[in-house]
């Protein structure tokens, strides 16, 4: 498939001819309507250097040769004492031959990175399978935001978990960044998927991912890729729904940001826990024996009230005087403006729009929000 960046677009049509072409149109007009001494005709090399930058590759061809016919033309009009004549004709043509080439080159530097976006997004809708607004009894709406335009995709991840032993939720966030980072959240949500569905305890959930950050880089250390793939580690928090009661969630977290709760009544944040991030553990004992499972801790939680989930994109991004984005705040004013903010999708929309507003779309890490909350919470 052809992967095109369009550039000055009206309406779903492309303008990028217009900016040469009446810069074209102004200095043939100027040269013919000024006197001797201010001959500009030459500045007509200026015509497929512009195309260049915003036109195609044929589109800057046409301005190339034009600005060849239009310098003869014009440069003819003036009696044989005045010509710019052969010199500037030929800067003129080996401008127009440079900047076709120039934006041969422009054209194929763009087609890559957007294919590099394109094959990005794909591993992450591969990776991140698609979740239904509602399902396993809850209400959902998550953001991504990647902070690298030239597709170096995260490790941020998530995904929700169905069962028999009720419904299960993780988030987390991959320490480092590339392919490298995407295996690791690739393997901990397939250990997620199962272990989330058939084991009945949370704390064996939460078992069987450290174990499985083991075995990954186990499994990493013997294709002989050392260094930093070895040693990734990842934060998460994993949430359990009780069926047997319905007002409460249990949590474990692996030194990940706590989450926030929001409802019509304000604000909370939860305790942090003492979580070590999943595989940090292991680094700091030498693999000599597997670490405790951090405990699972359990909190009311009403039927009107939503869990705010995010990785550290959102808590560390910093406007231009290097202040936090005050997640809790925002979130407070909010609901004290309008309860219904606390609606999962409202919810991560206006930390959304806040986090780039804050940072000026200038993220340094890769940001993701993720608000659930049981199905029959209420509200719209």
């Amino acid at each position: 498939m052809p992967y095109r960046q369009q550039v000055l677009r009206v309406r779903g049509r492309s303008v990028a001819w217009v900016p040469p072409l009446v810069l074209l149109a102004a200095i043939a007009l100027a040269d013919v309507n000024t006197g001797a001494d201010f001959r500009i005709v030459s500045w007509i090399v200026l015509v497929p250097g512009i195309a260049a930058a915003i036109c195609g590759v044929w589109g800057t061809a046409v301005f190339a040769v034009l600005s060849v016919v239009t310098y003869a033309a014009v440069d003819s009009l003036w009696p044989d004492a005045y010509q710019a004549g052969l010199p500037d004709f030929i800067l003129v043509t080996l401008g127009g031959i440079l900047a076709t080439l120039a934006c041969v080159v422009r054209v194929r530097g763009q087609e890559r990175i957007l294919r590099m976006q394109h094959t990005a997004e794909t591993i992450r809708a591969t990776v991140l399978r698609p979740l239904p607004p509602r399902w396993g009894g809850l209400e959902h709406a998550e953001v991504y935001l990647p902070a690298d335009v030239e597709a170096r995709v995260g490790g941020d991840f998530y995904d929700i978990q169905p069962g028999p032993h009720g419904t299960r939720v993780l988030l987390g966030d991959v320490q480092g960044k590339g392919l490298g980072a995407v295996e690791m959240a690739a393997a901990l949500l397939g250990t997620f998927r199962e272990a989330g569905y058939h084991e009945p305890e949370l704390t064996t959930v939460a078992e069987r991912l450290e174990t499985r950050v083991r075995r990954h880089r186990g499994h990493i250390a013997d294709l002989g890729r050392g260094g930093e793939d070895t040693d990734r580690f990842a934060t998460a928090v994993l949430l359990a729904f009780p069926p047997d009661a319905p007002d409460t969630v249990d949590l474990v977290s692996f030194g990940h940001d706590p989450p926030l709760v929001a409802g019509p009544h304000g604000v909370r944040v939860l305790p942090p826990g003492d979580g070590l991030p999943l595989g940090l553990g292991d680094l700091m004992t030498g693999g000599a024996a597997p670490p405790a499972p951090p405990a699972v801790r359990r909190f009311p939680l009403a039927a009107d009230e939503t869990l705010l989930l995010t990785t550290d994109g959102v808590t560390e991004a910093r406007n231009g005087d290097g202040v936090f984005y005050p997640l809790a705040a925002t979130v407070t004013r909010a609901l004290a403006a309008d309860p219904g903010t606390a609606v999962p999708r409202r919810l991560v929309a206006l930390v959304r729009d806040g986090v780039l507003r804050h940072s000026r779309g200038r993220l340094e890490d890769d940001t993701t929000m993720f608000a659930v909350r049981r199905a029959d919470g209420g509200g719209l």
